[in-house]
């Protein structure tokens, strides 16, 4: 008995005491808070919004809080600014303005006779997540909005009795996450002339004092930095087409359609000569992109309604539209001849499945749900409709090119073997359109592309160094080249004779274009960190660099019959626009600046080149990009980002990895180019064979201390590395190798080298450039040694694994198997399966989210910031 009360008591202490730390931490945390009336607003109205007609006659009837909630404006796409005028639906012409309050007060007109709206804009920017508390008191109705988004509502008017002071209002609250960057507030509120009280708003901001060090700021511009919106939202030039006189340009655009995961393509036709705009076919006549016809304004374009297509005929010139071919069942892509009387094209048909439950691989291919589908090329003509089929059999038919006189088709057929590298051949075949003989004329591999020089007596091929056995290489004897560092060559089918013109031409090709009327090639090439344009002269058999205005181009078109082609590009500060360029004068201008509005007022941190000197005495390409408003005398966290495989980092704007969006959350970003990359020649490209990592993680090592080094505001004790896919990799594999990170991030990294060879759809297939004549089998200190795995408890930097969970190219479980690793080791790591995504995270919302994951993780670990981590994946 009184053992029990002995416990009783102890247990009552122990409650006291508990009940008193905590009310002692709720008082702590209140005292933290710091609380600061919001000093000033920009205001658009009041104007009047009167109720619409016969809104009494239905029982619910139509009120105040009906048009509080009626989007008559789109809040979303709200970026207000001192004197932006604004019309109203009566036409009327108002200004946004400022407004000062009087501690956090504002009082706005009435307008006895009618109801009114109002709105007001503030722009709150942090350097930091910050959570903090908006709290608004009125006694009229209002929304509050944050970055577009309904956070908190007043649906009632507050009324008073007589005698009463006037009503102050209900307070409603909102909990504001606030992630790094600049946050547009927005309340809109109605007045109700019902009411007997006054239109008053009275807020206050209040924050932690943790986040109120780094200074939050309260202002009445913009002045955006990169943001995630930004970097998805808005208009952007995909692609491009010239007309065969060079006089009108055909530019697609997309742009994301949030909060759905949906987007919408379009097209516009423009003149070249001033960028005018023609005419846009959107909506209900949307094109994503269009054929020209070889003479005159008429192209071709195909409507998609789930596995059906639709081929169409647009003639400008006569104003008419015609389909050519409804409703076929997989249509694929399609090119007119030379003479403009026929139209080819390709249709997939469906492969024959095996018993039902089973699934019996043919091949390696097999793996892939499409592989047994084939396609096969037909022809219509454009003025009867009368069809014709081209190509049947057991492999399927890819065009690539139609001869000048239009009697003939250049093709391929895939067929795979495993007896050699690369485990398949690509056969090249001429069809006479006439008998519809098929002559094959080369096999090989390494094969991309053929096309027809304008006399239809040369071919030139795009392929790796050994397309055409050891004619194209230029690597140190004892070396294997990189076969993906793509050369072009002059082909004669008639004598079999190969001129490979770019052997000593050190950038890759990436496309070419033959110019007809200037009888030059024109390649965009990956040059370093570089995508130019490079005019190769066939006669002199010169190259000759291309001024375009741009670091990167995109895509490339060239009018038939004139010396003009357009381009869509970027550069490392600069979204994409499309351009113009004559080539016989080398003059460019803008075409389109579909993002002029959304980046007109973000500020970028300046981009400087930086290199350094590996072991061999080999330069080193690399960049950093400077946060915006960059202080030297401050020490700056900083992110190491490389991929490290068979192409660089280049200078492209945003992408899935934004070196700019990065720097704007208050970050260092430095980017290298590591041994093996395309673009700095053949004998710098071949050394990512058969290496997987060794110099690669040594180069980064290296550049990295280099780099801490030289730049004496980047903070040591702060530094993340991030890659993705062979990127991922050396993430993995640098953490084995040294403890220099203080944060990590692999997405879609290879942990076992020989398990994503045989498990990942074209893991062997890389494999047999990567890792050239070696297998597992026979090079254990390969797929082994370099695998991240097998060295799992030399890790000790905490390691985000990122993974698309149905990543058919490098499967989740590479990361799987490095999470259970670590997990076992007790180490600091995080794993995160993107569902139904693939090795690119490409759906809207998912991408905002991984994206999101990226910067807490490294807020979490690089700034000692866990708020936003915390917030987005609470314990």
């Amino acid at each position: 008995m009184i053992r029990n009360r002995i416990v009783s008591l102890v247990s009552f202490i122990l409650l006291v005491l508990l009940l008193g730390i905590f009310c002692h931490s709720y008082v702590q945390d209140e005292e933290k808070t710091v609380k600061m009336a919001v000093p000033s607003w920009l205001l658009l109205g009041p104007a009047a919004t009167p109720l619409p007609a016969f809104h009494q006659e239905t029982p619910e009837g139509f009120g105040i809080e009906d048009l509080l909630k009626f989007g008559s404006t789109d809040i979303a796409s709200l970026q207000p600014e001192n004197g932006q005028a604004v019309f109203m639906p009566d036409g009327a012409r108002i200004v946004w303005k400022p407004v000062q309050t009087e501690d956090g007060e504002i009082q706005l007109p009435r307008f006895p006779s009618a109801p009114s709206t109002a709105y007001l804009c503030a722009y709150l920017d942090v350097k930091r997540w910050t959570k903090a508390v908006l709290s608004v008191r009125s006694p009229q109705v209002f929304q509050l909005f944050l970055n577009g988004k309904t956070v908190s509502t007043k649906s009632k008017v507050n009324s008073v009795e007589t005698g009463e002071k006037a009503s102050e209002g209900k307070e409603l609250s909102a909990n504001l996450m606030l992630e790094t960057g600049v946050h547009c507030l927005i309340i809109k509120t109605v007045f109700d002339p019902d009411s007997n009280t006054d239109w008053s708003l009275h807020t206050v901001l209040a924050i932690d004092e943790k986040y109120i060090a780094t200074n939050p700021e309260l202002r009445l511009t913009p002045e955006p930095r990169m943001s995630i919106g930004l970097l998805l939202d808005g208009p952007k030039a995909t692609g491009v087409s010239v007309s065969p006189d060079g006089e009108l340009a055909a530019l697609s655009l997309s742009r994301s359609l949030p909060p759905a995961d949906d987007s919408e393509n379009w097209l516009e036709l423009r003149r070249t000569e001033d960028g005018e705009l023609i005419q846009t076919y959107r909506g209900g006549t949307s094109i994503a992109s269009v054929d020209w016809a070889p003479m005159g304004r008429k192209f071709a374009y195909v409507s998609h309604d789930k596995e059906q297509g639709t081929l169409w005929i647009v003639d400008l010139d006569k104003g008419r539209t015609w389909p050519l071919l409804e409703n076929v069942k997989h249509l694929g892509s399609h090119v007119w001849t030379p003479d403009g009387q026929f139209i080819v094209y390709s249709v997939s048909e469906e492969g024959k499945k095996d018993l039902e439950g089973i699934k019996r691989f043919k091949n390696l291919a097999d793996r892939q749900s499409w592989w047994r589908n084939r396609d096969y090329l037909y022809r219509i003509h454009v003025h009867s409709g009368v069809q014709q089929r081209l190509t049947s059999g057991p492999l399927a038919t890819s065009l690539n090119s139609i001869h000048p006189d239009g009697k003939s088709l250049l093709f391929t057929r895939e067929v795979i073997d495993y007896s050699e590298r690369s485990f398949s051949r690509t056969e090249l075949y001429t069809i006479n359109l006439e008998s519809l003989k098929a002559e094959k004329i080369w096999a090989g591999s390494w094969f991309r592309e053929a096309q027809w020089n304008p006399s239809g007596t040369k071919l030139l091929v795009l392929g790796g160094p050994s397309t055409f056995g050891t004619v194209g290489m230029n690597v140190p004897e004892g070396m294997i080249p990189n076969d993906y560092d793509t050369q072009a060559y002059l082909f004669d089918p008639s004598t079999k004779k190969v001129e490979p013109i770019s052997k000593d031409f050190d950038p890759a090709i990436d496309s070419a274009r033959w110019s007809k009327s200037l009888n030059s090639i024109y390649f965009v090439s990956t040059d370093r960190s570089f995508r130019n344009l490079y005019k190769y002269d066939v006669n002199k058999k010169t190259y000759t660099l291309i001024d375009t205005g741009v670091e990167v181009i995109g895509s490339f078109d060239i009018a038939e019959n004139a010396p003009v082609a357009l381009y869509t590009g970027t550069s490392a500060t600069v979204p994409p626009k499309a351009y113009v360029i004559e080539l016989d004068t080398g003059n460019f201008r803008l075409l389109h600046d579909p993002g002029k509005k959304d980046f007109a007022t973000v500020n970028f941190g300046d981009v400087k080149r930086w290199t350094f000197t590996n072991k061999k005495g080999v330069e080193i390409e690399g960049r950093v990009y400077y946060p915006p408003g960059f202080d030297p005398e401050r020490k700056y966290p900083c992110i190491v980002h490389y991929y490290g495989g068979t192409s660089p980092v280049d200078r492209s704007f945003g992408g899935r990895y934004p070196n700019n969006l990065y720097a704007a959350q208050g970050y260092v970003v430095y980017v290298l180019q590591p041994s093996g990359a395309t673009g700095f020649g053949q004998a710098f490209s071949a050394l990512h064979v058969n290496d997987w990592g060794k110099i690669v993680a040594d180069e980064i090592i290296t550049g990295t201390k280099k780099f801490l080094a030289a730049h004496s505001f980047v903070d040591p004790e702060r530094i993340g590395c991030i890659g993705a896919s062979f990127g991922g990799f050396m993430t993995m594999l640098l953490l084995t190798k040294t403890d220099m990170f203080a944060s990590a991030i692999a997405h879609a990294g290879i942990s076992s080298i020989s398990s994503y060879w045989g498990e990942g759809y074209w893991g062997y297939a890389y494999s047999s450039v990567a890792t050239a004549e070696s297998y597992p089998w026979n090079r254990k200190d390969i797929y082994i040694d370099q695998s991240p795995l097998f060295a799992a408890d030399k890790i000790t930097t905490p390691l985000l694994l990122l993974h698309g969970s149905v990543d058919t190219n490098v499967p989740p479980g590479e990361s799987t198997q490095l999470f259970t690793a670590l997990k076992v080791l007790g180490r600091d790591v995080e794993y995160i399966q993107v569902l139904d995504q693939n090795h690119h995270i490409m759906t809207y919302n998912k991408r905002i989210l991984w994206t999101k994951s990226i910067l807490a993780w490294f807020d979490r670990w690089l700034k000692h910031q866990p708020e936003w981590w915390n917030d987005l994946y609470p314990e």
